[in-house]
Formats: structure tokens, sequence, C-alpha cells
């Protein structure tokens, strides 16, 4: 089971997270089943990392969230040779 919580735009937790892709200060992208979560904002850092129990936390200024679809890597190369 996925949910996203977030408290006063100031904390994050994720459940279902299988992956953490990259996390910068401003941005912070996590694999949530099929798709990714996309996290931005200023001062993002992970302060729970539990991929075991599939659960990740962030705090910070979080501005916005969005679902972004899986890339595939070499996907170029399979719409070039399609």
């Amino acid at each position: 089971m996925e949910s996203i919580c977030i408290e006063d735009r100031k904390k994050i937790d994720i459940s279902g997270a299988t992956r953490v892709v990259s996390a910068t200060d401003t941005q912070a992208v996590v694999e949530v089943g099929g798709s990714n979560v996309v996290i931005s904002g200023s001062e993002i850092e992970v302060t729970k990392l539990d991929l075991e129990n599939k659960q990740v936390c962030f705090s910070g200024n979080i501005t916005g969230i969005k679902y972004a679809q899986k890339t595939e890597k070499g996907s170029l190369m399979k719409r070039l040779f399609k």
C-alpha cells in the first residue's frame, strides 16, 4: 500500500517507497510502485530511510509534489529503432 502524508508543508512521510532515485536540497525523487514521486522545495533532506519497510521521510520547505512515469534505460534507442 502506498501513501503520502504531508504536515504543514514541512514534513513528508511516504510509505510504499522502493528506492530513492535522487535527493538534493531542492528536489527529491522517490520510486513508489510504478511511478516516481518528485518533491520540490528548499532545504529538503532525508530524515528517515527504511526501504526494508518501504518508508522514507523528508523535511524542508515543500513547494510541490508531482507523479512522473519512470523512464526506462535505453528508451530513446527503442523509440529510434522501432
